[in-house]
């Protein structure tokens, strides 16, 4: 493009951003909403959860590639400290040169990004009460400004001052004593911040808000169960769906469907994609119904709140398939037709194509070894169920009758992020090939408490492997390649313009990949099972990687004989940051 055309197109979005009421930033004050939006193509710094709104996870840098990959060595590590170490989800943000990133137990840390030493912490102060179901994670924050924001485990959102770590607002965002959580990256958009929540296992009701990014305050909260009421600026908003039409009586009230994994947005249609967690409680026969809008992924109005339309990836979800996987745009042209595209790699097994302007239909296909609880999809999108697959029911105070499924209720790919790269126009998919027996049990809500109604033990389904690192063409919805790992995959995928894939391995490597082909061209052992998603960006005209080490999350508390099997693996926390050496 020409200097003059990027100047237009620059100044274009600058002007549609003050028409849709975004705040005005004075020069030098930090990372601006356009500079948020172009996220994706700037490479000096990493703003945005998923680089880029789109969190196609791609970088356009190529210095480290697969002719120079192999000389790729640590720059610094910097430690989180102390005796908080558990899983380190988080990716981290690199701006003006700081990397910011948050760790276990609601912890921000910034960290100098030459020399790795940090330049202040916070630690939030988390009451005894809090009830987060799958580890004390965080996943990362969210820059704009002077503002460096994130959410806390007693289900808060905190914006700090990105100098100094000072509070700037602490907002509750819902009750921590009823099980609400929250875990996920905030988005940012038009002077927003946008978040989830999670708590789906107790019987919360799964939502998601904006807030003001200055002072905090509620602008919308749009409820994901049907018959919950919508919320525009402190005015009623129409209640979600159609009261009863999916549940029986009060079960929307508790209806579950967290969106803890947070969203993306595409600023061509001006929508945000969020997926919607499992629906409670998991004994799906007592909720009949499809159970709307949970285990699905809706497109909502940034400005309004409102939802522009919904896709459903496993009706009536009797295996904690969840739906809450991030849904990533994407351009391509599909029999000969220029189409815009999402894609999501399901908890279900299954991976889908949808065209993002309206959320039709265009195809699912398997990405892991099996799927014991339904055979595909119609030519309509809905699921070809397979009756027998489903725990059967409780009889009076006895489980029901127990079945084999697979994937196990972790998923076939749980919360790690997949990633696109546009030059080869494939999907990363970090995978998991594993099954559990699951049965139904007697459950009635009691507020704070679980609310799950089934049990389940996780079970390996091969002998070589549990992680698969999987290629895959969407336009085909075929497996190019795959590379196999022993311990399942948990962290987040990267890709570059240097033909690489990097992910992170429980057993504490980071490695990188050749993205045509998956021949393993490096790895680097950080002591600690890397759970986090790795980022690249550029720096005093060098490329950097950097990612977060320190083994947990769901595997350990949830994974039953398969966690046994990786019982030794060290936990830890540190930020990870490797360049190629000089000359």
């Amino acid at each position: 493009m020409t200097g003059r055309f990027m100047r237009s197109m620059a100044g274009a979005a600058l002007c549609a951003l003050l028409a849709a009421g975004a705040p005005l930033l004075a020069a030098g004050a930090g990372p601006t909403d356009a500079d948020l939006m172009a996220d994706a193509s700037s490479t000096g710094d990493v703003l945005t959860y998923g680089m880029g709104p789109q969190a196609q996870r791609f970088s356009t840098l190529s210095a480290i590639n697969t002719e120079t990959v192999s000389k790729l060595v640590p720059a610094f590590a910097a430690s989180l400290g102390g005796e908080k170490q558990r899983g380190q989800e988080s990716q981290p943000l690199v701006y003006d040169g700081t990397i910011y990133v948050t760790g276990s137990y609601s912890r921000l840390f910034a960290f100098d990004a030459r020399t790795g030493e940090q330049k202040w912490k916070y630690e939030a102060r988390l009451p005894d009460g809090i009830m987060p179901c799958c580890d004390v994670v965080n996943r990362g924050a969210a820059i704009y400004g002077d503002k460096i924001i994130f959410a806390t485990l007693d289900a808060r959102l905190v914006a700090l001052n990105r100098n100094t770590g000072k509070v700037v607002w602490n907002k509750q965002i819902a009750d921590y004593q009823a099980g609400y959580s929250a875990t996920a990256a905030p988005l940012i958009v038009k002077g927003m911040v946008i978040t989830g929540n999670s708590g789906g296992e107790f019987g919360i009701v799964g939502a998601v808000e904006a807030r003001d990014v200055n002072t905090g305050e509620l602008i919308w909260h749009r409820p994901v169960v049907e018959g919950n009421m919508g919320t525009l600026r402190g005015k009623d908003n129409g209640i979600t769906g159609k009261l009863n039409a999916s549940w029986e009586g009060d079960l929307w009230k508790t209806g579950g469907g967290a969106t803890w994994l947070g969203g993306t947005y595409d600023p061509e249609t001006n929508l945000l994609y969020f997926g919607t967690g499992n629906p409670a409680p998991w004994n799906s026969h007592l909720r009949k119904g499809d159970n709307l809008y949970t285990a699905s992924t809706l497109a909502i109005d940034p400005d309004t709140g409102t939802i522009k339309w919904h896709y459903q990836t496993t009706p009536h979800d009797g295996w904690d398939f969840d739906g809450v996987n991030e849904f990533i745009p994407f351009d391509a042209t599909i029999n000969g037709k220029p189409m815009k595209l999402g894609a999501k790699a399901d908890r279900n097994g299954y991976f889908f194509v949808l065209d993002r302007t309206n959320g039709k239909f265009i195809s699912a296909n398997k990405f892991v070894m099996q799927t014991t609880w339904a055979k595909g999809y119609d030519k309509n999108g809905k699921p070809i169920v397979i009756p027998a697959g489903r725990p059967g029911a409780p009889e009076g105070a006895a489980k029901g009758t127990s079945v084999f499924s697979s994937p196990s209720f972790l998923g076939g790919k749980n919360w790690m992020p997949m990633a696109y790269s546009k030059d080869t126009g494939l999907f990363y998919i970090p995978s998991n090939d594993w099954g559990m027996d699951i049965w139904n049990e007697p459950i009635a809500y009691k507020k704070g408490a679980a609310y799950l109604g089934a049990g389940f033990t996780i079970k390996p389904i091969a002998e070589d492997h549990i992680g698969a690192l999987r290629a895959m063409d969407p336009k085909t919805g075929k497996i190019v390649w795959e590379y196999k790992n022993k311990a399942p995959l948990w962290g987040g995928v990267l890709t570059t313009a240097g033909n690489l894939v990097f992910t992170g391995t429980p057993e504490g490597y980071l490695k990188a990949f050749d993205a045509k082909t998956g021949k393993e061209l490096w790895k680097f052992q950080t002591g600690s099972g890397v759970v986090g998603s790795p980022v690249t960006w550029e720096q005093d005209g060098e490329q950097y990687v950097a990612v977060m080490s320190g083994w947990g999350g769901a595997v350990p508390l949830w994974g039953g004989e398969v966690a046994k099997s990786f019982k030794d693996i060290n936990q830890g926390g540190s930020l990870w940051v490797f360049k190629l050496p000089k000359g």
